[in-house]
């Protein structure tokens, strides 16, 4: 055996290692690994030093060198490339009670939990891939209990990269994982009460959840019923359906097995073994270790004035007492289920009032006959009990009709069968529920009906019987089926024009665009996308992403003008903890996030120097560093970039790299403004008028042709979102069913300052004119490009056509 000691140099940290039986983690010790003569990382601790002075004086000898890593305070082990096991510390057999020919190779796998093992080992074929990684797996301790276990696993490769052993060492983390479950659980429970959940689902899901954490014992609660003198089952899925009767109800009495001497106590009770406890009858002793209970531990529900609203409860299948861990988790989940019950008094005294009326049949029946609203009272099994007055006349039935096969009749028979289950599962939730159905009138004619379900509770939150009201939606549905009707016709029309998604139109320079999102998003190239705001070049993003196969990935957009500059290098490529000021924990940037799927840097033009940087090595490389980083991380992600800015005038200005344009620029498209493709301007009126009608709820029919007219004629500056936002605001006004704007929305803010100081105005126009004329006359005639007329005056390209077409500048005379 003539293997070196070698220290992991992956972690700087000392690894907390795992002690004897009782399962409380011993002194720290660095990982120590056979195997390659690496000597010893200088950058440990001073038992570190003294550990490597140990190991150099010994290394000639290999029965010392084994004696010192079989000593050393961790589970420390080597394993040849296929994972199979080469060697195991002595900690490791002390811990996990396996001879070292029971562990070899492959044996060691036994320890794992069966849910852990298959993704410790899934990729020990492809390990020469990997790098250093951690892994949490529950590890069996020689007793049998299974532990939480940071396992942290480094590679040693030979001169040509490949990996030739496996050296690893584990953390016990279970006190963490325990404290996470925990916070976990009390969470969830508090959602829950958001929500509105029942008491007993509450309950349930914290039992759930601690009977995963405690496995294999299982967790119960009773609650104290009104006259405080007995214990009621209420939560618990795990609890042996035959040991149901001995818990439904406890009597409260210090003579009581378990929970119930706990409740008179006011303290916890531990009753290590179920067969030899005094207070604990023969018959009860007999059914408890025939259903697996030999032990219970109970703890009362205590609130701050010393009440007793229940017990928190678990059992062992084993005679024992509990862990330190399982006194914790009993005393945590009494605390979560104190919240939950505490919360269910405070709603159950909001609606005492609604329990006295229930209390009164006749008074009750009073008051729903003379709702106008279609009423049926329904039983806790879900049985028909009454109908109000108004439903009988809906339907024409008589009052002893109802439950019966000739009540059943009036509902749609295909509506009865598609909400079946529906219904079942919806009433043995004890939740608020709705659906939509058919009701048959006393006329013959079937209308649609909102039903909502909403339950009666007694004062131990038992639903006792449900109360259903019936909404007549008929016309509401009509109209709904003829909107669809009508929503399907218009996509099949749109389709015919090029339509993606909310793409919409049919003009020529609409059509450019469509062609090239067709040949381009089934590749993989770098797209450009310029245009003016308000153009929709996000949609041309997505419409690509779409047709790409990365379909099925993340679409991540970015507004690069959105974020501070000192901020968007971090929210790109992420950061390390402690990479600046506020950086308190890793973060993975948009980059990462996109892995696989695309991501849209919109407003590329507005990203700083050292920005573009490190995106022009994303693009040449597909890797980057996080913010505070120092490891390479590979990507496979499609970059789609947009601007509105004139890019070649940046460039020559010197506000964006030449280089990145040219890496970006792969495929360009340019979607033009929507003044250039104003014969997609009723079709885009009619999509959004469609949009925001339904939104607001609203018939909208017609469009009126002024309305129309007026839009061909607006120049539209801010473009699609500019319409977008007219038309809904249009939609909200319209009081009618016929679609209308208001001329004045469309006049430019400046116009009422045109007719009122004209001779400032043509001044300053002939000032405008005069400055595009001579820097047309500079550059030849020449709008576009780095020595265009438009960089010369700082303004895009677009900008200046619009310009000296408002001016009458001919260029050609210019030029």
């Amino acid at each position: 055996m003539n293997k070196i000691v070698r220290m992991q140099e992956s972690h700087h940290e000392t690894d907390s290692a795992v002690g004897p039986i009782s399962g409380e983690a011993p002194e720290v010790a660095v990982p120590i690994s056979p195997g390659r003569e690496d000597g010893v990382n200088p950058e440990h601790d001073d038992r570190g030093d003294d550990l490597k002075k140990v190991i150099n004086e010994s290394r000639s000898s290999e029965p010392t060198l084994r004696q010192i890593i079989d000593k050393i305070p961790t589970l420390a082990w080597c394993n040849l490339p296929d994972g199979s096991s080469e060697f195991l510390n002595q900690r490791w057999h002390d811990y996990t009670g396996l001879s070292p020919q029971e562990a070899h190779r492959g044996g060691w796998k036994v320890a794992i939990h069966p849910e852990d093992l298959p993704r410790l080992t899934a990729k020990w074929g492809t390990l020469s891939d990997l790098e250093p990684c951690e892994y949490e797996v529950r590890l069996r301790r020689s007793d049998g209990v299974f532990r939480w276990f940071l396992f942290r696993i480094e590679p040693l490769r030979d001169e040509v990269r490949d990996v030739v052993r496996w050296y690893g060492t584990a953390t016990d983390i279970e006190g963490r994982k325990r404290i996470e479950a925990l916070r976990a659980a009390e969470k969830r429970t508090l959602e829950m009460i958001a929500d509105g959940a029942s008491l007993r689902d509450i309950l349930n899901e914290l039992c759930c959840s601690i009977d995963v954490e405690a496995s294999p014992v299982i967790s119960t609660v009773l609650l104290m019923d009104p006259d405080g003198e007995r214990l009621w089952h209420t939560a618990g899925t795990l609890v042996p359906h035959d040991w149901l009767p001995a818990i439904s109800p406890v009597l409260v009495s210090p003579h009581s097995a378990c929970c119930g001497a706990a409740a008179f106590l006011k303290k916890r009770v531990i009753v290590a073994d179920v067969a030899t406890h005094i207070n604990w009858p023969d018959e009860f002793k007999d059914l408890a270790m025939k259903n697996g209970i030999r032990a219970a531990w109970s703890e009362p529900i205590l609130t701050e004035d010393g009440e007793v609203l229940g017990t928190f409860a678990l059992y062992s299948s084993d005679p024992r007492i509990p862990t330190d861990a399982e006194i914790e988790l009993i005393e945590a989940a009494g605390h979560i289920a104190l919240i939950a019950i505490e919360r269910q008094r405070s709603r159950a005294a909001l609606t005492t009032a609604l329990h006295e009326i229930a209390k009164s049949e006749a008074e009750l029946r009073t008051i729903i006959d003379a709702i106008p609203q279609l009423i049926v009272a329904i039983g806790a099994d879900g049985n028909l009990l009454y109908a109000n007055k108004a439903l009988l006349e809906y339907t024409g039935l008589r009052k002893e009709e109802v439950g019966t096969e000739r009540f059943r009749e009036v509902f749609h028979q295909e509506d009865s069968e598609r909400l079946h289950d529906q219904r079942e599962a919806a009433l043995s939730r004890g939740l608020p529920f709705e659906y939509e159905r058919r009701v048959r009138r006393r006329d013959g004619q079937y209308r649609w009906l909102l039903v909502q379900y909403n339950p009666l509770r007694d004062e131990q939150g038992k639903v006792i019987r449900w109360y259903a009201t019936g909404t007549d939606i008929d016309e509401r549905k009509q109209a709904e089926e003829r909107t669809r009707q009508e929503n399907v016709a218009l996509r099949e029309q749109i389709d015919q024009v090029f339509m993606f998604d909310e793409i919409v139109g049919s003009s020529p320079a609409l059509k450019t665009v469509l062609s090239g999102i067709v040949k381009v998003a089934p590749t993989d190239s770098t797209v450009l996308i310029t245009g003016e705001t308000g153009t929709g070049k996000e949609l041309i993003a997505r419409a690509i992403h779409k047709g790409s196969r990365r379909a099925g990935h993340a679409f991540i957009a970015v507004n690069c003008a959105s974020i501070p500059s000192s901020l968007i290098a971090s929210e790109l490529f992420g950061h390390e903890k402690g990479a600046f000021t506020g950086a308190l924990q890793r973060r993975q940037g948009r980059f990462e996030l996109a892995n696989s799927g695309t991501i849209f840097l919109d407003e590329i033009g507005e990203l700083p120097a050292e920005t573009q940087i490190a995106l022009l090595r994303v693009l040449q490389e597909r890797q980057f560093e996080r913010v505070g980083g120092t490891r390479v991380i590979s990507t496979d992600v499609r970059i789609i970039a947009a601007t509105n800015r004139d890019v070649p005038a940046a460039i020559a200005s010197g506000t964006f790299r030449a280089d990145l344009f040219y890496r970006l620029n792969v495929f360009p498209i340019d979607v033009p403004p929507l003044r250039n493709r104003k014969e997609d301007i009723p079709m885009l009126v009619e999509y959004f008028v469609k949009r925001y009608a339904e939104k607001a709820r609203k018939q909208i029919t017609k469009i009126d042709k002024n309305a129309l007219k007026l839009c061909r004629s607006y120049h539209w500056p801010g473009n699609i979102r500019e319409l977008q936002n007219i038309v809904e605001r249009s939609v909200i006004l319209c009081t009618g069913d016929t679609f209308g704007i208001d001329e004045a929305w469309l006049s430019s803010p400046g116009t009422a300052r045109l007719k009122s100081s004209g001779l400032l105005i043509q001044n300053v126009k002939n000032y405008e004119k005069g400055l595009i004329e001579a820097a047309l006359a500079e550059s030849k005639g020449k709008v576009a490009g780095p020595n265009g007329a438009a960089a010369k005056l700082g303004i895009p390209p677009s900008t200046l056509d619009l310009k000296i077409k408002q001016l009458n500048i001919t260029k050609n005379t210019i030029r």
